[in-house]
């Protein structure tokens, strides 16, 4: 999941209680999925760009995090909560930014639902179980290429500049990781308390 450093969303066995090889913990991250023919589109241009961490497109909304398995339901009622309170919202992603010189990350930008994702963003990191040290302010965007060479960050940059999607967000998925398999959807939130 991207905060500016990262790019992934999170891994698991998807469903299950308890993390592979009986682990006392298991990574999380929660991401709004960017939908078709967008999401298909921005995933296959960061495998192309050769991105190691080429998972597919979304905005993260809580990076990968590590929580003790125990904590699962008491976090997924949380998340309950949080979509309850928040209404669904238009997401428009328009244009590309950069991290960089900080970090070797090229994005599309979020034009309008900023503040949705923001405040989304800012009510799950408010669990104690999710509550963790950022390493960068939250800036919602969708990771289009990271850690690759300079000229292919270049390329990803200036290739999706025209770049724009609108669409609505009804729901932010959960997901999880077991250190073996590529990050899993483990729930989908409604927002706005839908089913």
């Amino acid at each position: 999941m991207t905060q500016p450093v990262a790019g992934g969303v999170a891994r698991d066995v998807a469903g299950s209680g308890t993390a592979p090889g009986g682990a006392d913990t298991i990574q999380i991250g929660i991401a709004v999925d960017v939908p078709e023919p967008w999401g298909g589109m921005l995933t296959r241009r960061r495998v192309e760009a050769g991105d190691p961490l080429a998972v597919p497109a979304h905005v993260t909304l809580l990076g990968p995090t590590e929580i003790p398995v125990r904590a699962l339901p008491a976090v997924e009622a949380h998340l309950d909560r949080v979509a309850a309170t928040h209404l669904p919202f238009t997401l428009h992603l328009r244009g590309t930014g950069t991290f960089r010189p900080v970090t070797q990350v090229v994005f599309v930008a979020v034009a309008a639902g900023i503040s949705e994702c923001e405040l989304l963003a800012a009510a799950i990191n408010s669990a104690p179980e999710l509550r963790r040290e950022l390493r960068f302010p939250y800036h919602p965007h969708v990771t289009v290429a990271q850690d690759v060479p300079p000229e292919v960050l270049d390329k990803a940059y200036e290739d999706l500049a025209d770049f724009s999607a609108l669409f609505q967000v009804d729901a932010f998925t959960l997901f999880s990781h077991s250190g073996a398999t590529r990050w899993q959807p483990r729930r989908d939130f409604r927002l706005g308390g839908h089913s």
